[in-house]
């Protein structure tokens, strides 16, 4: 009859899960990159930039899928997911504002929050770990969404979808954003999760 001490062998750290990590860090430049020749009008590079934008946001959700489902999970997945999918949200914001396709104040509203929930993810660290909400899952499908929407270039009529879907998505970044906080407070009074 095995132990019930033997400890939990860790997961490699080259595995499926953190490759696809490593490969949407990897997008993230060659995204600015395509987005910068793109100058916001050349309608080629644009598409370029949101196909690229897609498929980063896709290894996003495969890398966490295949990491649960395999026991994958590793400190440099771990540390390394929220950052690559923070870089390639905010890269994207960016650029759009930059070029006039977005308003500087959605921008500016989603990062703030992104940067808010990972210093309350620090702050929280030594009590335990807030699990993501379906209203975080749903923020970040709304975000993903309208982001590649305002990076194809669509004709007029249909325009006014993406600032719909674009302010669906700064509300559920709102919402889910204070959310969080009660969630952290929350956690740190009571050392568990309401």
């Amino acid at each position: 009859m095995p132990s019930e001490d033997v400890p939990k062998k860790q997961a490699p750290l080259l595995n499926a899960a953190n490759v696809l990590t490593a490969l949407r860090i990897v997008l993230v430049p060659v995204f600015v990159a395509a987005l910068i020749v793109s100058d916001g009008t050349h309608t080629g590079w644009l598409w370029t930039s949101a196909a690229l934008f897609a498929i980063a946001s896709i290894t996003d959700y495969w890398d966490g899928r295949i990491a649960r489902a395999h026991d994958l999970v590793t400190p440099f997945g771990a540390v390394a997911d929220p950052i690559a999918d923070k870089a390639l949200t905010g890269a994207a914001l960016i650029g759009l504002s930059a070029y006039d396709l977005l308003p500087w104040w959605v921008t500016v509203v989603i990062i703030v929050r992104e940067l808010g929930v990972t210093a309350l993810r620090f702050w929280v660290m030594r009590h335990g770990v807030i699990a993501a909400s379906r209203g975080g899952k749903l923020k970040t499908l709304l975000q993903i969404i309208a982001i590649i929407w305002y990076l194809c270039p669509v004709p007029d009529p249909i325009e006014v979808a993406g600032s719909v879907v674009m302010g669906a998505a700064v509300l559920a970044t709102v919402v889910t954003g204070a959310d969080y906080v009660v969630r952290a407070l929350t956690l740190r009074r009571t050392g568990r999760e309401r």
